[in-house]
């Protein structure tokens, strides 16, 4: 039996190297596997949970303006060199990136991933993730409305109503998601992405988003170590 290795993907669902390193990750993976048919490791990436800004209200504000002030002291050459400089990277990964929308809080982000995670599997989770990935920052979707997060729970298999009384019943999961993001913290985690690569002998952490071909690496290593 190959060793089964857990990937902690840490995130927020409002950051975008976050969403590189999700698309580059994902691809090293079936680079991996399609190379390394009879592996001694098999990998199973899991989401976790982490705000990088726990005090935005739901409500939102207009993300471009915040990242201008906020990242850029009211720059806005410094803004558009960022914005031009990430959608180069986004159009590599096809990622069409949009800093136009609303940003705000992503606790109910979280709160639905961990739940599907939970009840659901790693796989759900992704489907989620992914799809509120693309909604935010490719559709200008706000993070936390309740169609946002509806339309991710179909894209990870729900039906309506059960995505509609997930969604709507805001105290479903918020505890553990609280207490995990929580954890995070206490681990140290004071950026993300923040990656642990479960080892036999060792565990591997990449911060930050890498390359396809580094996080290639790391998968080899890891199954290197199993024998």
């Amino acid at each position: 039996m190959p060793y089964e290795s857990t990937i902690t993907f840490i995130l927020d669902t409002i950051c975008p190297w976050t969403y590189l390193a999700f698309i580059r990750l994902n691809k090293a993976l079936a680079s991996y596997r399609s190379k390394n048919p009879s592996s001694p490791a098999s990998f199973t990436l899991q989401p976790a949970p982490y705000q990088l800004y726990p005090d935005f209200s739901t409500k939102g504000e207009d993300k471009y303006e915040w990242y201008k002030k906020e990242k850029y002291g009211g720059s806005e050459e410094r803004m558009n060199m960022y914005a031009d400089h990430m959608t180069k990277l986004g159009n590599i990964e096809g990622i069409s990136f949009d800093f136009h929308g609303q940003i705000g809080n992503t606790l109910h982000a979280h709160r639905i991933i961990h739940y599907l995670l939970n009840s659901k599997s790693p796989a759900a989770a992704q489907k989620c993730l992914e799809s509120l990935y693309k909604q935010y920052f490719e559709q200008q979707a706000h993070p936390s409305r309740p169609s946002t997060l509806v339309t991710a729970c179909l894209a990870a298999g729900l039906t309506e109503e059960e995505a509609r009384t997930l969604v709507d019943d805001e105290s479903e999961g918020l505890g553990v998601t609280k207490a995990a993001i929580r954890e995070q913290t206490g681990n140290g985690v004071d950026s993300v992405p923040y990656i642990v690569f479960e080892g036999r002998r060792r565990d591997f952490t990449l911060v930050g988003a890498k390359e396809v071909a580094e996080y290639e690496k790391i998968l080899g290593q890891v199954a290197k170590e199993c024998v």
